[in-house]
């Protein structure tokens, strides 16, 4: 029997509605100050969706976008793994939208709810899949969101942070040690009520009472969802590192789920991890649920800040609860296409400001020229409902962050050894790429015991 093959990422690709909200918007309907959202989450802006744009219209795009930096069309894809804890509708799975839309008439098409994990756990459906020998060759895994139909505007602990977006990767076969080593996952479902939607599903059916008493809404034990973090987030990491022999040092680049930007930055000091290898993007999109992790995936890809052989450490964590990890020994087979991407920032040491004014090219934004279901964004170019778009070509028993002495026996490298410590910097990019300008994320000190935490973390 021939041995399974190495699965990884072979292209990204991300969609974020054109709308941007500012921190003076939400504020006000909040009942805070722009300075408090800077001061206690790091965010500066987020994107939310038109009223004509559901959660498949961002998927698809995102989708048509990865599929477009791979060089392969839908119908290469023999599987299409959505997670979202935003659908279009409780029924069918938004994933058959997005088959549609797309035209990948041969993928298998269904979704995944793991909340802010959604994006691993698919992954890890996928990487098995692919290897289990029944002839598919590609997948998309795509992430997305529209948290802005279910937030009250008025709760600071959560209008300040959630919003929409999609971010995609294309899962295929890449050399033997490289892309995806197993993925560990864990839940805990004592904790499912600390954050979530009440109602509109089979245990609380809409009605006008749960209407009128908000519980439709994302409701959210920020405080008890921040210490959650920050207990599983060295946990997901230790664990990691143990199971493929690595130490911190081994590490290129951190991209895990983005909470806020000022959480993601303490966990990570926490675990003692640099920050100039941690990949933030919070400060721009918000909590972007289930594309946060893909999302933050793109933007380092299209920043150049990945190479054939970057080790990325990906650490998830959601609502449920759930949380998972892995190493991805990246690798790229194929040119990278020019995108318009996001790019991330290592973090600024200047002051936060309350408000970021929009500079530059839009970020990754899917152009609002009509319905999206009926309107490619990226060339504006129109296709049917239905048609192609013709596109070219339980968490294991870690205890912390190890630091293990002995030589590295996990995924191996491409290319030359690295020396001991390297990897405190980004890795040269393989081209340049002529990106935006973004504004850099706000980097206060990472918090001591007297200051006060970041209030509102959701998953």
């Amino acid at each position: 029997m021939s041995q399974a093959p190495s699965i990884g990422v072979l292209a990204t690709g991300s969609c974020l509605p054109e709308r941007i909200l500012t921190n003076d918007e939400v504020a006000e309907a909040a009942g805070v100050n722009p300075d408090w959202i800077v001061q206690r989450t790091g965010v500066l802006r987020r994107h939310i969706a038109e009223p004509e744009q559901a959660a498949s219209d961002l998927a698809a795009e995102a989708v048509r976008k990865a599929l477009t930096a791979a060089g392969l069309p839908a119908s290469a894809l023999g599987l299409l793994v959505l997670a979202t804890s935003t659908p279009d509708e409780l029924g069918p799975s938004t994933a058959c939208r997005v088959q549609a839309l797309v035209g990948a008439d041969n993928a298998v098409a269904f979704d995944v709810a793991a909340a802010c994990s959604g994006w691993l756990f698919a992954a890890r459906v996928a990487r098995d899949w692919l290897r289990s020998g029944t002839g598919e060759r590609y997948a998309a895994v795509v992430g997305v969101e529209v948290y802005s139909r279910f937030v009250d505007p008025a709760d600071r602990a959560t209008a300040v942070l959630f919003a929409d977006g999609a971010a995609a990767t294309i899962l295929g076969p890449v050399p033997p040690g490289t892309g995806f080593a197993p993925i560990r996952l864990g839940s805990d479902g004592t904790g499912a009520g600390d954050v979530l939607i009440p109602a509109g599903g089979s245990r609380l059916p809409a009605s006008p009472q749960t209407v009128a008493e908000g519980r439709h809404k994302v409701h959210m034990d920020g405080r008890v969802v921040r210490d959650f973090i920050l207990r599983i987030f060295p946990k997901v990491l230790g664990d990691a590192l143990d199971r493929n022999g690595l130490r911190l040092a081994d590490v290129d680049l951190l991209v895990s789920h983005q909470p806020n930007p000022l959480l993601l930055r303490r966990a990570a000091a926490d675990a003692g991890l640099p920050e100039d290898r941690v990949v933030i993007v919070g400060h721009e999109v918000g909590n972007i649920g289930a594309a946060s992790l893909p999302y933050a995936l793109a933007g380092a890809d299209h920043d150049g800040r990945l190479r054939t052989g970057s080790r990325v450490l990906v650490t998830a964590f959601g609502a449920g609860l759930t949380w998972g990890s892995t190493v991805l020994t990246w690798t790229r087979t194929r040119p990278r296409a020019t995108l318009p991407a996001p790019r991330t920032e290592t973090a600024s040491t200047g002051p936060p400001r309350a408000e970021s004014a929009r500079t530059g090219t839009p970020l990754t934004e899917c152009a609002r020229t009509g319905n999206p279901r009926t309107e490619s964004a990226s060339t504006g170019t129109a296709h049917t409902e239905n048609a192609r778009t013709g596109t070219p070509r339980a968490e294991g028993p870690g205890t912390g962050t190890p630091h293990i002495e002995a030589a590295s026996t996990g995924t191996p490298r491409t290319g030359p050894p690295r020396p001991e410590g390297v990897g405190t910097g980004p890795p040269r990019p393989e081209t340049a790429h002529p990106g935006p300008h973004r504004t850099k994320p706000p980097s206060p000190e990472t918090p001591h015991p007297h200051t006060p935490h970041p209030e509102g973390a959701p998953l």
